[in-house]
Order: structure tokens, then C-alpha cells, then sequence
């Protein structure tokens, strides 16, 4: 391989790659964007937590009903087309939104079945943008890539809340009219986008026994199901974010903007590590990194539980959010380079299943230890855990363990 094939940016500032990366920003973006403005404007017509806690149960339940069919979705058709079709429906969405705000026939009905339809696209829409990726640069930079990528949706988790408390300020119909925006130019970045390797659609007759292909191919290749497993037990015991209030009242002592800052610190520690990752790439030992990593996100989720400096706390919850990152970044290298492209979307989706279920029960479980033990125990406790889930993980998937280099997969 010769040094133009590696270096940054020799391949990935590319056309298509940065098409990609800024859709992906795009989108991301947009969707945390419409998810502040839909619980500020749902809250203030009903002024009930419970019609807000609706909105996440109308975006969950499309993922679970959808997301096997989505990966057979992202495996028979054009990944580009399918992900430029959610694009349009989400942009469309948020222009009904937009009209009924400015001419008041928004109603909590409507703003639920907006959430639903939210939901459903993104569940169709991220495995197919997932797989997509490798077509995008080819294997030798998909490392690279995937940090890069990472970066996007850190940058999207930093900005798009602030834009969209901004943006609301304007008035809601001008909040999802920019969304509306975003979207189409997201969806134009993907028109955009060239293929490295041109993915082979195959229209394969739509069967119980090929959504349930990814889970098996999962289960067959050791590396695979041990980098999937270790992320989606980690991330149920080591939810702290979710008990983020409980600390900057009541234990750290700080206001509103406190509180802002200790969420946005995991993605700031995440996204200068995505930078670091896409200049200096892991080339040796990365199954054992790895588990490092996770093992460094459980002691930092120690180190924030037992925090009552808010300082201290930063610095723990930034070091969480590098160490989560490259443990992501490494998983998700992995996970594509061991599945043929044939099978890209649906492994994608088993792996979108299990990250976003165990996000959703890891704060459960975090609310729920607290209740019974105390908040400060209740974080200990999963920081411990998730050391202990390194540890026992790296002796149960050896051959994840024993990944030395990207390159030899």
C-alpha cells in the first residue's frame, strides 16, 4: 500500500467521503434539534412529563417493530436511495410540523405520530448509513473513516441540543422549518456521493429466515458477537448520564448551566478522541485495547460516582467519553471488516438493536439501583460492573482478545 492510500487527507477528503461526514452531521444533527423542540413545544401545550415521556416510547417502539426488516432493507436495495428516501420523509415531517405550528393545528396527536415517523425512518435509515461506509472509502481507510464518522455524531451530539434551544426561540414553525432544511441538504449530500466499492444489491425474497440471518451470522463469528455483547452490557451498567440532574443539584451543587456542562462533557472527551483516531489510527493490538478501553470507561464512571467536586467530575466524565469512543470506534471497524458486504444492513441492525435497547435499559437500571441503594452507590456499582464485564469478557472471546492489527481480518 503506498503512503498516498494511508494518509489523511490523501483519500477521505475525497468528494463522497466529506459528502458522507457532513450528511452524517447533517442528520444527526436535525434529529437532536427536532427532539428539543418537540419536548419544549409538546410541554408547553400539555405541561405533562408523562405526554414527554410518550414521545420516547412513540420513537422506541418503531425500532423495535423495524429494525430486522431495516438491515434486509439496507441489503436488497441501493443503501444511497434508501437512506436519501428516510431523509426526505424526516424533512417532510418536520414541514407538516412546521405548517400546523404557524397556522395552530399543532396538536400532541400530531406531534406523536410526527415522533413515530421520526423514529421509524432513523431506525431504516442508520443501518443502511452504517453499511454504507466501507462502499464509501474501501477497506484499507475504513479505520480512519469509522473515527471520523464517530466525530460526526459527537459533533451532532454537542451542537444540535444548543441549536435547538436557540432556534426555538424563534418560534417552533421556524425550529422545524430549518430541520426541514437540514434534512434535504443532508439528502443532497448523499445524492453526491461516489462509491469506492459499489455494494451488489441482492433481492433476496423477504423471509423470517433472512431477517433472522444477522443474528446468526453474529453468533457464528466470535469477534463479532464478543464486540457486540461487551458494548451492550458496558453500556447497561455504566448509564450515569441519566442520574446527571441527581449530581448537579444535589451532590455537586451546581445550576442549569452545570448540568449542561457535565452532559456535554463524555461527547466533547468523544469527539477530540475521534480527531486523535482518524489522524493516528490503532495499528497493533487493538483486541486488548479494547477492553482496556471499556475497563477506563468503568474506572471513570467510579471515579464520577464518588466525585463531589464538579471539576473532578468533568474531567471523569471526559475521560468516559474518550475511552467510550475508542472502544466504538474499534467495535465498529471490527464488525465491518468481518461481515461481507451481502450482510453489512442486517448485522448493522442487530448491532443498532442492542446498542439503543441497552442505552434505554441502562438508565433504567441506573434509576432503579438508585432508588434501591443510593445514587452514589448506584454508579459505583456499574463502574465496578463494567470493570468486571472487561475482565470476564476478554477471557470469554480470546480470539476478539487476540486482534493484534486491523489489517489482518
Amino acid at each position: 500500500m503506498s503512503p498516498s492510500d494511508t494518509a489523511l487527507p490523501a483519500r477521505l477528503a475525497e468528494t463522497s467521503y466529506w459528502s458522507f461526514w457532513s450528511a452524517r452531521v447533517l442528520t444527526s444533527a436535525s434529529f437532536q434539534i427536532a427532539a428539543v423542540v418537540v419536548g419544549w413545544q409538546l410541554y408547553s401545550l400539555t405541561s405533562s412529563a408523562f405526554d414527554l415521556g410518550l414521545v420516547g416510547l412513540c420513537q422506541f417502539l418503531p425500532m423495535l417493530v423495524l429494525t430486522l426488516p431495516a438491515g434486509h432493507i439496507a441489503d436488497r436495495f441501493d443503501r444511497r436511495t434508501v437512506v436519501r428516501l428516510c431523509q426526505w420523509v424526516e424533512g417532510a415531517t418536520m414541514a407538516c410540523l412546521c405548517i400546523a405550528s404557524a397556522t395552530g393545528a399543532i396538536s400532541p396527536p400530531l406531534i406523536f405520530t410526527a415522533a413515530a415517523i421520526l423514529g421509524a425512518c432513523r431506525t431504516i435509515e442508520l443501518p443502511a448509513m452504517a453499511a454504507l461506509l466501507p462502499g464509501v472509502v474501501g477497506t484499507p481507510l475504513l479505520p480512519r473513516a469509522v473515527a471520523l464518522s464517530a466525530s460526526a455524531m459527537e459533533t451532532a451530539t454537542i451542537l444540535g441540543p444548543a441549536l435547538g434551544g436557540v432556534l426555538y426561540l424563534a418560534g417552533p414553525k421556524i425550529a422545524y422549518g430549518i430541520v426541514a432544511v437540514l434534512y434535504a441538504a443532508a439528502s443532497l449530500c448523499i445524492w453526491s456521493i461516489k462509491l469506492a466499492a459499489p455494494h451488489v444489491a441482492r433481492r433476496e425474497p423477504v423471509s423470517l429466515d433472512n431477517l433472522l440471518s444477522g443474528f446468526r451470522f453474529i453468533r457464528a463469528k466470535p469477534i463479532i458477537l464478543g464486540a457486540i455483547s461487551l458494548d451492550m452490557v458496558a453500556v447497561l451498567l455504566g448509564g450515569a448520564t441519566a442520574l446527571l440532574p441527581i449530581y448537579a443539584r444535589d451532590i455537586l451543587h451546581t445550576s442549569s448551566l452545570g448540568l449542561g456542562a457535565l452532559r456535554a462533557a463524555p461527547a466533547v472527551g468523544a469527539l477530540l478522541t475521534s480527531l486523535l483516531l482518524a489522524r493516528r489510527p490503532l495499528s497493533k493490538r487493538v483486541g486488548v485495547t479494547m477492553f482496556t478501553a471499556v475497563a477506563v470507561f468503568g474506572a471513570g464512571t467510579v471515579l464520577f460516582g464518588l466525585s463531589t467536586s464538579f471539576p473532578l467530575s468533568l474531567v471523569a466524565l471526559t475521560l468516559m467519553g474518550a475511552a467510550d469512543v475508542v472502544s466504538v470506534v474499534i467495535r465498529s471497524t471490527l464488525v465491518q471488516l468481518e461481515t461481507p458486504d451481502a450482510m453489512r444492513g442486517r448485522v448493522s441492525a442487530v448491532n443498532f438493536l442492542f446498542v439503543g435497547t441497552s442505552n434505554q435499559l441502562g438508565e433504567f437500571e441506573s434509576g432503579t439501583t438508585a432508588a434501591l441503594f443510593g445514587t452514589v452507590p448506584a454508579v459505583v456499582i456499574g463502574g465496578i460492573g463494567t470493570i468486571l464485564v472487561a475482565v470476564l469478557w476478554s477471557r470469554l472471546f480470546p480470539a476478539l482478545r487476540k486482534v493484534d492489527s486491523m489489517r489482518d481480518l
